[in-house]
């Protein structure tokens, strides 16, 4: 399971992350509840308090008292809250250390966080500028912007707009995210020439988060303004609204070196070095708190601020309201930005995460607030995820309750919908080249009932860490108990075929894992056959050392004898590559900056030596069980060569199918 944290932890880097429950939006009509107990419930009428109030003095005073014991409870050294609304800054702060060894407070003028893929929507700004010029075509070819080719999917291309709504269908990229040695980094263009990863969905189909597509969307970006990405944005997006202290370049500027907050894994724990995010467009900007407020000033004023425009008002409303819905009711994708609604408010946002910073953007359209915050360290289990979650939904609770109700489905019916959920459900953002695919195995998330029939996935918990609890409001819709998000089913013939959260539906659904590769038959096979092989090695030293007691001879002789032996010895082996396989992957896990070419030689020595080992298992296993049938030995002998037999085959078909003889070293 640690290293399952570490791999999982890795994998998130420069997503949107881990968002926080969310509510219906206000542009999806109510599902109606059928067979429900009750509409609403009526409570006994109560006087309201005071509704507070947006103003600076509140916020103020109410973050006064929300972030100081949240950053130490969450072990996390600082943080820049910023809150804008009606076109002016009503508050920017900065709380905790900037770096801790000296002391330095987080500045929100001039302290410099990393917002991970929160730098997206810098990228998306810029790629609907070139729209605006008529220079990209949201729905043609982006072949037609390249000089070099995306593969067709069932003869269909990659589009801008599939791009912008993660919904080009290409599988997840590890290698070469981050790291911290500049020897690795790569101009845009070298990097996604590198390894064009493999289009697993149709594409429109299917919402699968792309650091990749992002990248890609910046190329196009350089090679139709014919300037240097870095350029472009610093003269097209900052300079027009004022962000003078915002780069995507990297190492850093040297002006701004001084003010960049120092990254910690925890406060408690030893500083990172500066992260160096190789697909530069989908992560790599660095900005100040007062920064970011412009940059949400001109998203919810048409575009614009009071100092420059960045887009005109039309093409900032196709951003923030061309949706893509994939699983209604649940949140969607707009045009780079995605729903974060609650309490029926309409909301978009981004989030983002380094291995150390972590960002959330929110933008309460039709009420012109927008909320930032950005972490300089990840934290415990309270950190930084729990902490801007948690902050957004009460900020939201707090300056724009709900008055809506949700409905309820009778016990009855919603534990067959429970039924109807449960199995073994893969996530469509994940990697299918390569080693990593072996993650399938270990990281299925299953859908089962508790003791009263509830739906239940052990996986998904709430803040105190604690399974969610989820109570079904309408059919094949449930909301957090204690919270805002929602999920929901889809259903085809009468059968549930994928669902997805609030928090994830608009990057991320989850459909149902092929019997092939489903983890509820592959993981006991593979347990049983490695145990077989284990005892068949061991049982080669144990059987010589009794027989040299008793001064027995083996009771075969000839090439049986050879198969005998090596047949065992290599049952020892298939043991040491796997084991290897594991050292490998825990070494590379354990720090991203070795997802790099610095690994590619281990890569090349297990792929190449596992082929050996686990091929030759099979036919020494076969010629074996050959020799032993027709060697007329006992049952025992020939049961036992049959096993032998079937736990390489098994072992061979979990290393084809799980990615470990992909003779490849790109992930």
């Amino acid at each position: 399971m640690r290293l399952f944290n570490k791999i999982a932890a890795g994998l998130l880097v420069l997503t949107a992350g881990t968002a926080i429950a969310q509510q219906a939006s206000q542009l999806v009509p109510p599902t109606k509840p059928v067979a429900a107990t009750a509409a609403a419930t009526t409570a006994p009428p109560v006087t309201p308090a005071a509704q507070p109030t947006l103003t600076k003095t509140d916020v103020d005073a109410w973050l006064d008292g929300y972030m100081p014991y949240a950053l130490r409870a969450g072990d996390v050294a600082g943080a820049v809250v910023v809150v804008v609304k009606d076109g002016q800054v009503v508050t920017k702060r900065g709380f905790g250390y900037a770096d801790i060894a000296s002391h330095k407070p987080v500045d929100p003028d001039k302290t410099l966080f990393r917002p991970g893929s929160v730098s997206k929507l810098v990228t998306w700004t810029a790629v609907m500028q070139q729209v605006e010029q008529g220079k990209i075509n949201l729905d043609a070819d982006i072949n037609t912007y390249l000089d070099f080719n995306i593969p067709p999917y069932d003869g269909k291309p990659v589009t801008m707009r599939q791009i912008l709504t993660h919904t080009a269908g290409f599988e997840d990229v590890a290698k070469n995210l981050m790291f911290y040695d500049t020897k690795h980094l790569q101009s845009i263009g070298d990097y996604l020439k590198m390894f064009v990863p493999k289009r697993i969905f149709a594409p429109g189909t299917t919402p699968a988060y792309s650091n990749y597509g992002a990248t890609l969307a910046g190329y196009v970006v350089e090679r139709v303004s014919k300037m240097p990405f870095d350029d472009y944005v610093e003269k097209n997006v900052f300079a027009p609204i004022g962000m003078n202290n915002s780069t995507f370049r990297q190492p850093l500027p040297a002006r701004l070196v001084p003010d960049m907050a120092t990254g910690y894994p925890r406060a408690s724990a030893k500083p990172n070095k500066f992260e160096i995010v190789d697909p530069a467009p989908a992560g790599s900007m660095s900005s100040t708190g007062a920064d970011m407020a412009q940059f949400m000033l001109a998203h919810l004023d048409g575009g614009a601020t009071g100092s420059g425009r960045i887009l005109k008002p039309e093409t900032a409303e196709m951003m923030h309201n061309t949706p893509t819905t994939v699983l209604p009711p649940l949140n969607r994708m707009e045009l780079g930005f995605f729903e974060t609604n609650i309490n029926g408010r309409e909301v978009i946002a981004h989030l983002g995460d380094t291995q150390v910073f972590h960002t959330s953007l929110h933008l309460f359209l039709a009420d012109h607030v927008g909320l930032y915050v950005s972490f300089n360290s990840a934290g415990g289990a309270a950190g930084a995820h729990t902490i801007r979650g948690s902050l957004f939904a009460d900020f939201a609770d707090r300056y724009f309750p709900s008055t809506e109700h949700d409905g309820r489905v009778d016990a009855k019916t919603s534990a067959q919908h429970v039924k109807m959920m449960a199995g073994s459900w893969q996530a469509s953002r994940r990697m299918e080249t390569g080693f990593v695919r072996a993650l399938q195995l270990i990281g299925q998330t299953e859908v089962t009932a508790n003791a009263k029939g509830e739906l239940l996935i052990p996986a998904l918990k709430g803040a105190g860490g604690a399974p969610t609890e989820w109570v079904e409001i309408a059919p094949f819709v449930w909301r957090d108990a204690h919270g805002h998000d929602r999920l929901a089913a889809k259903l085809v013939d009468g059968k549930v075929v994928r669902w997805s959260m609030d928090m994830e539906s608009p990057f991320t659904v989850f459909d149902r894992t092929p019997a092939s590769i489903s983890p509820g038959w592959v993981l006991p096979f593979t347990y049983a056959s490695l145990a077989i092989l284990l005892l068949a090695f061991l049982h080669w030293p144990v059987s010589a050392l009794v027989r040299r007691s008793y001064k027995a001879p083996l009771p075969v002789e000839g090439r049986a004898r050879q198969a005998y032996r090596l047949v065992r010895l290599f049952s020892g082996l298939v043991l040491v590559v796997l084991i290897g396989w594991m050292l490998v992957v825990n070494s590379m896990f354990a720090d991203l900056s070795n997802l790099t070419s610095d690994s590619d030689g281990k890569l090349w020595f297990m792929q190449i030596v596992g082929l050996i080992v686990f091929l030759g298992t099979v036919g020494l296993a076969a010629w074996n069980v050959l020799l032993a049938w027709k060697g007329g030995r006992r049952w025992p002998s020939k049961l036992g060569s049959v096993l032998i037999l079937l736990a390489a085959l098994m072992v061979l078909y979990v290393a084809f199918t799980f990615g470990l003889l992909d003779m490849t070293v790109n992930y």
